[in-house]
């Protein structure tokens, strides 16, 4: 009692004064601090009668409605476990084997050739105990059976990866498939015959292949010919030769060690060194962004766009944890394609380091990160496990949109930080976010699902200059306000004010395709199933007992503020010198390139060289993304695309030469480009092995001059296409104005472009071209009109008899029915 005395409390009466005291203070503390979706399941009162615990029953009941769903998930995780770790077979197939072999046992033949017997004899002695003779046949044979089911399954799977190994046929002509392929297909169908989920072909993939140096430097100094004079030639082939003769078997044996254990001996450091490593912004110079459709708008409502667009990728990702999605395929092929970069498709986020940066990713997350006129939420989209419908997500939604606080000091720009240099982002976060209220706000965004800005602006192609717009629609993807998104999100959402959406992603955890997947099932399923009332609301019923979604709180310092500034200068500089183009060719598209019996990727990519050299005066070095999924963890390759025959094309174009002669020689440039990609795909590619030997020699603390100089070279012209994988979610037919428009990325070298390019339908090709207004050489609208007559200029010479229109106006003024 000598301690109370001190404070005056000498009585059991103000003793217990002091802990109603505390215990309404810890009730108060813990009521802010509990999450907006949830009631208070328990709380307790200390009395001089005793403790008064009161319960709800209505947070119970959704703790146990969210560990229902939390265990049924668990549950489907460890059954497509069993499913995919078996394929091809099934499970189903092992009660098959169990009792073709009990039945060969009954009649009174032995079909493991006394296995079973010695099985039997080294049973435990507990089970000889316990079990008659024929009950200890029985486990034998089961184990037996067990045994031979695994090694079947063994088998299968080996007999399937030799065959994915095979890629023979991707050289072989049009119409001309030899048997060996057709007896390869057959077998590939046989073993694919049951429903794979989405991993099921992930063990059967083969590892990428080391190629040897001597391809690689012959296939290196083929692809620089034409961009060196022969004196710059002979110099680079007599530093390959010294590189073959010396440096490149040591560090080539290296190479092979990794690759035998290993299961990819390129995808980690590529992630690492030409992602995470990178201490420059990454808004711009690594994340890329997707459009909305190009004609309409599914609706004007705000709010109602956020809440189908957010069911749908929802949707998506439950499709993806419980691998309901059919594995990707070569297009029109049975052939299956890596399918690893799904893993990390949400709840994860880039985190910034002194060093390097981290890709960290959470198992499942129950909310989003919303961020409008400078305030951060949380929004919870599930509630007692049950995903909200999209209405009650439009409810919600309009509930931030009608939220008038002001943003709290800092709060406004401090996405400034992730579109900054990494360096001072990763300052700050440790010195400033890693404990109290700002680490557990910052943990609701890194943690959410994905992040999803509502833009106060309109974009799309609307209005009295629908070009302009389409450029300023690319710009706001891309960058923004600068501090608008949150760039570290594998990728960030935009709604528009106008109804129109996109979204930007980070780059480090997975290539285009993968996101372009997403993307085209968020886009047909949010217009073609969610779909809209006639006011332009989401459909279904709202439950308006939903709590409010929760405000993220932040003590943000003058500290912290002051740097979100100066990133923010970083970033707009950076943004500002962006100059974006898009517009759509509508002169034609694959539908007559194929005609011609030409690959449409081929006809694009001399297209551009011909541009480039009309633009630029010469020639450059050319990157085109090829994929290389063919093997597991397969990321990407380059395709050197300014090849030997391209560039005698475009001179003897030119030049003036005759027309035959020139088409010709674009037949020869066609095919070439052709193998070129295959063999990129193939891994026999040039890029990826040498990337991969120059970081072998920097562990090794050797300077190799050949290396230093090939990953010095820039790609003044870098390019991709963005493939439509999904064909069948859209009806181009009945539906035509649900056109795509892709989307693009930065220019990767200051005085280069960036071009990006989606063929949609048979009619259309969407480019996107991206360079900055410091260079004096480049500008985006002048390589966009060059690019619109180099496709006319060779479809004229391909087709003479056939009038096309030089015109380049139609392609920024496409056939419109209705602008929504």
């Amino acid at each position: 009692m000598n301690v109370f005395k001190l404070y005056g409390l000498t009585t059991i009466k103000n003793i217990h004064r002091v802990i109603l005291v505390f215990t309404f203070l810890f009730t108060c503390v813990s009521i802010v601090m509990a999450e907006a979706h949830q009631a208070v399941a328990f709380q307790f009162t200390i009395t001089p009668e005793g403790i008064d615990l009161q319960l709800s029953y209505q947070a119970l009941n959704q703790i146990y409605l969210s560990g229902v769903r939390s265990w049924k998930k668990r549950v489907s995780r460890i059954r497509n476990r069993v499913i995919k770790g078996v394929y091809p077979a099934s499970p189903s197939s092992w009660l098959f084997v169990v009792i073709a072999i009990l039945a060969t046992m009954y009649m009174r033949s032995d079909p493991s050739m006394g296995l079973i017997a010695k099985i039997q004899q080294h049973l435990p002695l507990s089970l000889h105990v316990s079990l008659s003779a024929q009950g200890q046949t029985m486990v034998s044979a089961l184990v037996f059976s067990t045994l031979l089911w695994l090694s079947l399954i063994l088998a299968l799977r080996f007999c399937l990866k030799l065959l994915l190994s095979y890629h023979q046929w991707m050289f072989e002509q049009h119409g001309r498939v030899s048997n060996t392929t057709k007896v390869w297909v057959t077998l590939l169908r046989l073993l694919s015959s049951r429903k794979p989920l989405l991993y099921s072909y992930q063990t059967s993939l083969p590892h990428l292949p080391v190629p040897a140096i001597k391809d690689t430097l012959s296939r290196y100094l083929e692809s620089v010919r034409p961009l060196l004079t022969d004196p710059e030639f002979k110099r680079m082939t007599e530093l390959g030769n010294q590189f073959e003769s010396s440096l490149g078997n040591r560090l080539q044996r290296y190479l092979k060690l990794k690759a035998l254990w290993a299961t990819n001996y390129v995808s980690d450091w590529w992630e690492e060194y030409i992602y995470l490593r990178s201490r420059s912004p990454i808004m711009v110079n690594s994340n890329y962004y997707g459009m909305d459709f190009l004609y309409v708008t599914p609706t004007p409502v705000q709010a109602a766009r956020a809440g189908n667009t957010i069911t749908a990728l929802l949707l998506y990702r439950r499709k993806v944890n419980r691998e309901e999605l059919k594995p990707s395929r070569v297009p029109g092929t049975v052939i299956p394609l890596c399918a690893a970069q799904c893993e990390r498709m949400f709840n994860t986020t880039r985190t910034p380091g002194a060093e390097t940066d981290v890709l960290q990713h959470w198992q499942d997350s129950e909310f989003v990160a919303v961020y409008h006129k400078g305030r951060f939420f949380r929004l919870w989209v599930y509630r007692a496990g049950r995903l909200l419908s999209p209405r009650e997500i439009e409810y919600q939604v309009q509930r931030i949109l009608d939220d008038s606080s002001p943003p709290q000091p800092g709060e406004e720009k401090l996405g400034a930080l992730t579109a900054g240099d990494r360096i001072p982002w990763s300052q700050m976060r440790k010195q400033y976010f890693s404990s109290g209220v700002n680490k557990r706000s910052l943990d609701a965004i890194e943690r959410a699902a994905f992040f999803v800005t509502l833009d106060d602006e309109e974009q799309g192609m609307r209005g009295e200059d629908p070009a302009g717009n389409l450029d300023r629609y690319a710009k706001s993807l891309l960058h923004g306000k600068c501090y608008d998104r949150w760039f570290d999100k594998s990728f960030s959402i935009v709604i528009y004010k106008n109804g129109k959406n996109g979204l930007n992603a980070e780059h480090s955890w997975a290539d285009a395709p993968t996101v372009a997947h997403l993307w085209e099932y968020t886009l047909a399923t949010d217009a073609f199933q969610l779909g809209y009332t006639e006011d332009g609301h989401c459909k279904g019923e709202v439950d308006r007992s939903l709590p409010y979604p929760q405000r993220l709180l932040w003590d943000i310092p003058s500290e912290v503020q002051a740097e979100a500034q100066s990133s923010l200068t970083v970033a707009q500089a950076l943004a500002d010198d962006v100059d974006c183009h898009v517009f759509p060719f509508s002169v034609f598209g694959k539908g007559r390139i194929k005609k011609l019996r030409i690959s449409p990727d081929a006809f694009i990519q001399i297209g551009l060289q011909l541009a480039y050299y009309r633009d630029r005066g010469g020639f450059c070095l050319t990157y085109e993304a090829s994929m290389t999924r063919l093997f597991r963890e397969g990321r990407t390759e380059t395709v050197r695309s300014c090849s030997n025959e391209s560039s005698a094309f475009v001179k003897a174009l030119e030049d003036g030469e005759a027309a035959e002669q020139c088409r010709r020689l674009f037949r020869l440039a066609s095919e070439r480009h052709q193998n070129l990609y295959r063999m990129a795909m193939t891994g026999a590619g040039i890029d990826r092995h040498l990337f991969c030997l120059y970081v072998v020699s920097k562990y090794l603390g050797v300077e190799s001059p050949f290396l230093k100089e090939v990953l010095s070279e820039p790609w003044r012209l870098s390019t991709s296409q963005t493939p439509v994988q999904q064909m069948e979610l859209f009806d181009l037919k009945n539906h035509p104005d649900f056109v795509s428009l892709g989307g693009g990325f930065g220019p990767v070298a200051d005085d280069g472009y960036g071009v990006s390019y989606i063929i949609v339908g048979e009619d259309m090709i969407n480019f996107h071209v991206s360079s900055k207004y410091s260079c004096n050489e480049t500008d985006s609208h002048r390589f966009g009109s060059q690019i619109s007559k180099a496709l006319q200029d060779i479809m004229t010479l391909l087709t003479p008899d056939t009038k096309t229109s030089s015109s380049t106006k139609s392609t920024a003024q496409p056939q419109s029915k209705k602008l929504l």
